[in-house]
Formats: structure tokens, C-alpha cells, sequence
């Protein structure tokens, strides 16, 4: 059978400035099972996906839902739900979590401040390892479910007590993808081995670039900019660097990229066509995803 992600990893197309971009996720519990557009199909309370879906549009957060590795029956129970609200700047990251029994006090979330990195007291500050959340909804596209769920149960079954499976991560053809909290990198095309390292290195504050779709907080051309950097220094440290980006003409931005230590880069990026074309996920028409290529990385 051939799957979106074979034919991505076939084709090998770059994993880097593919993660979705969002500054601050939004997760809510929930056990039951998902259809393909999660939020308005499952258990929720009627009509609040929707009503999260428009709150959350221009603040910069993520509505996703997430529940632990395992079997999910559907037993329409309504038990207290485990909410995380997790802001990904660097230097600036921070992950709340609450348990709510009623989720429609979701709904009274300053949104707009929480994508800008103000919490407002919202729950309590996690004081575990990091959350590490692999997309599994099958229902959205088969390769989530048959490489993510049995990735989600083997780094659960190995004691990592803060996996969770995910709605979407959005760039299915690059399953099994997992993100990673606080710090909001994506990765893809992990293997057991390579999730255990992504979240030891997450745990010490660095990241994997090898594997590395990028940092969700950056716009996709910041996080091609951000890569080319790390992969030319060998720089893990996950906030050693921010990114500023310029438009600067049709389809190409320049960007600078700032160390903690002082130095800068210069790296233009441009906008291009994945060729020949594939699909971008299974059971779809092949089509042409856009890439962010790098021009040129230069000392500042």
C-alpha cells in the first residue's frame, strides 16, 4: 500500500519549515473517539468546537484535542478533563495545565493575551518532563494512525508518563510527527529510538535538528532560517536563537537570526514548489506542497 509518507520519504522531501504555526496550544482532553475535523466531532459540548475554532482565529493559538495512548471507547462519560495551555516563545515559554469538569470555561480564556504569552493565571505551572504529543487521527489521514498510534503506545509503554496522542499536526506525510512542550518544536518520520532522543534533548533544553520540522512559534520561513543556521553552527540550545523575517518580493524573505551570545546571520529564503507532484495526504489528488529553500546564509 502506498501512503503519503512513503511516497514523502521516497521523494525525499525536506522535513524543515513544515511545522504548523502556532504561538501558544491550546489542548483539551478528550478520551472518546475523533472524526476527521476533531474539534466539531466528538464529544465536546455541542457547538463549543466551533466556538473555540472562531476565538482562537488571529491570536495566534492552536486548538487541539489530545488523549492518553490506548484503546478509546466510546462511553459518552463526562469525567474531568485535563486542559494545557502552553505558549512557545523563546526565553520565554511556559506550559499551564487545569482540570475542568465543565469545558465551556474555556470559552472565558483571554485568547488574544494568551498568544501573546500572557497566561493570566490560568491553571497551575507543569512542573514534569515535557509533553510530547503524536498526531494519531486516522480519521483525518491513515498514515497518522498507522504510524503514530503505535509510536504514542511504545514511548508510553518505555515510562514517558507525559505522552499524549494529538488531533493534528498538521503534514501528515511526514507520520509518524510529534510536538514537542514547552518549546513547541515539531518533529517528523521518527522511529522509537529517535522520539526517546527528541525528548531527552528536550528535557536538557536542546533540540534534535536532524529531525526537526521546525519551531511552531516561527512563520515557516523564520523556521527554514533558524534551521540553516543550526545545521551551519551545530547549535542545539532551544532558545539560543530568535528570528526576525522581511518580506522581501514575491514568494522570498529575508530573515536575520540573533544568538544569545551576540552573533547574527543573514539567510534569504524563498518560496518553491515540491516537484514532481504527491499527496500531501493519503486519499487526496497529488498536488505540489510549498517548500521554503534557503539562498544564502551569511555572517552579519
Amino acid at each position: 500500500m502506498t501512503t503519503c509518507a512513503t511516497l514523502s520519504s521516497e521523494l525525499t522531501e525536506p522535513l524543515s519549515a513544515t511545522a504548523a504555526t502556532a504561538t501558544t496550544w491550546l489542548l483539551i482532553e478528550q478520551s472518546g473517539p475523533w472524526g476527521a475535523k476533531a474539534l466539531g466531532e466528538s464529544h465536546l459540548p455541542e457547538g463549543l468546537g466551533a466556538a473555540l475554532d472562531a476565538a482562537c482565529a488571529g491570536t495566534g493559538v492552536r486548538p487541539a484535542l489530545i488523549r492518553r495512548p490506548g484503546r478509546h471507547a466510546d462511553t459518552h462519560t463526562d469525567a474531568g478533563h485535563q486542559v494545557v495551555l502552553a505558549h512557545t516563545a523563546p526565553g520565554n515559554s511556559w506550559l499551564r495545565r487545569a482540570e475542568l469538569a465543565d469545558l465551556t470555561e474555556l470559552l472565558t480564556l483571554d485568547l488574544a493575551a494568551a498568544g501573546a504569552g500572557e497566561h493570566g493565571g490560568f491553571g497551575s505551572a507543569h512542573t514534569g518532563g515535557p509533553l510530547a504529543l503524536v498526531c494519531t487521527n486516522g480519521r483525518r489521514d491513515r498514515c497518522c494512525a498507522l504510524l503514530g498510534r503505535p509510536l504514542a503506545a511504545e514511548l508510553a509503554a518505555a515510562g514517558h508518563s507525559e505522552v499524549w496522542e494529538v488531533t493534528h499536526l498538521g503534514g501528515h506525510r511526514f507520520s509518524p510527527t510529534m510536538l514537542v512542550l514547552p518549546y513547541g518544536y515539531a518533529y517528523g518520520r521518527l522511529t522509537e529510538a529517535r522520539a526517546k532522543e527528541v525528548l531527552a534533548a528536550t528535557a536538557a533544553g536542546h533540540t534534535v535538528p536532524q529531525f526537526s520540522r521546525g519551531r511552531s512559534y516561527w512563520d515557516r520561513p523564520a523556521q527554514a532560517a533558524e534551521q540553516a543556521v543550526r545545521e551551519l553552527t551545530g547549535e542545539t540550545a532551544a532558545d539560543a536563537l530568535t528570528i526576525t523575517q522581511e518580506l522581501a518580493g514575491d514568494g522570498r524573505w529575508a530573515c536575520r537570526v540573533d544568538h544569545l551570545d551576540g552573533r547574527r546571520w543573514r539567510v534569504e529564503v524563498a518560496a518553491e514548489l515540491s516537484l514532481p507532484p504527491r499527496p500531501e495526504s493519503c486519499g487526496k489528488a497529488p498536488g505540489t506542497p510549498s517548500r521554503m529553500d534557503v539562498r544564502s546564509v551569511t555572517t552579519a
